[in-house]
């Protein structure tokens, strides 16, 4: 390894681990563990040695193929958190302790960045998906879609709120909530685990509806006002909801969850389909269902913030990168309670 002037960091081994997928498919084993050549940061990017990277329901997706695919031999992976041993520049030193979520970039000139709907841009790239992410011992990252992270946030901890943190924050704020309201989490995995948390912090009441045992276990311990079963109806109207699973069933009973003027937020990149419903009875009344997409480096910024602030300590299960294809299964599966990290 050649090490970098001014820091004990040092630039990539040739070559580096990493688990590539080769073919979107849906098999036990998708990922290939195996030697990749050492990544190379362009001018605009930071070079990172990965220390964690998140596991996502979104990198499950990618696998199996439900999103089409962007890139042929891909390193999968978009909550990353990461030393930077290359690239660096005035506001981004060597050695500095950096996050990378999904979106790694926009075009910044289309009309919706120039109405500051980064989120929607008409071109973005994202982490893991239209480019190489984190499964893997060194990552790059444009410079100005990294974030600082708070140094009450440790690696194991900070890696979940990449994405999972930061897209079920921006879920709140679509869904409109102020503090004291009623709020449904339809699902709880990775992100709802993380959002009742910021609930909690605003004084919200939170009514979860989940499958599994040991899921609604978890959102009980963490301060939910009422479990329930994945579709069961809270005993409460619900000022806003959000659903997690990927599932049109979920938004049908979230939404019939709701008062009158109501908001139900999907929290999903990919949805199933959702089902006929009775207009009357169900969206009538000034109900409104709306969907959640991506998430801005402001929202990033402003969750991490509030991470810090309330010491927000995701529950984790760790992987090493030799066991990503588990780490997957284990997230499709609902084998663990909160977030899948690997570390390299």
């Amino acid at each position: 390894m050649v090490a970098i002037a001014g820091t004990d960091q040092a630039t990539p081994p040739k070559p580096l681990k990493a688990a590539i997928l080769r073919t979107a498919r849906d098999t036990k084993q998708p990922l290939q563990i195996e030697d990749a050549p050492p990544p190379r940061p362009a001018a605009d990017q930071v070079l990172l040695r990965v220390r964690a990277c998140g596991v996502c329901r979104t990198d499950l997706h990618i696998v199996e193929g439900e999103l089409p695919p962007r890139k042929q031999a891909l390193i999968p992976g978009h909550q990353i958190v990461g030393d930077i041993v290359d690239g660096a520049t005035a506001e981004w030193p060597l050695g500095t302790r950096v996050g990378v979520s999904w979106i790694g970039g926009i075009d910044g000139t289309c009309p919706y960045c120039r109405r500051g709907l980064e989120n929607l841009c008409d071109a973005p790239v994202f982490t893991g998906y239209t480019f190489n992410g984190g499964y893997a011992e060194y990552a790059v990252a444009r410079s100005d879609f990294v974030f600082k992270l708070p140094p009450e946030l440790d690696d194991l901890h900070a890696a979940p709120l990449l994405c999972a943190g930061i897209i079920g924050f921006r879920s709140l704020r679509v869904a409109g909530v102020e503090p004291g309201d009623r709020v449904g989490l339809f699902g709880f995995g990775a992100s709802a685990h993380l959002t009742i948390a910021v609930l909690r912090s605003w004084n919200c009441e939170v009514y979860v509806s989940t499958r599994g045992a040991s899921h609604r276990q978890l959102a009980a311990s963490l301060g939910a006002a009422w479990v329930g079963g994945e579709t069961d109806k809270p005993p409460v109207e619900l000022d806003r909801a959000v659903t997690f699973a990927p599932s049109g069933d979920v938004v049908i009973a979230a939404l019939s969850s709701l008062r009158k003027g109501g908001v139900v937020a999907i929290n999903a990149i990919h949805l199933d389909r959702i089902p006929e419903f009775d207009y009357d009875r169900l969206l009538w009344g000034e109900r409104q269902i709306r969907s959640v997409a991506n998430m801005t480096r402001s929202d990033a910024r402003n969750f991490l913030k509030i991470a810090a602030d309330i010491r927000l300590q995701p529950k984790v299960t760790v992987f090493s990168l030799d066991q990503a294809n588990e780490a997957l299964a284990a997230v499709k599966n609902d084998a663990i309670d909160g977030a899948a990290v690997i570390v390299p």
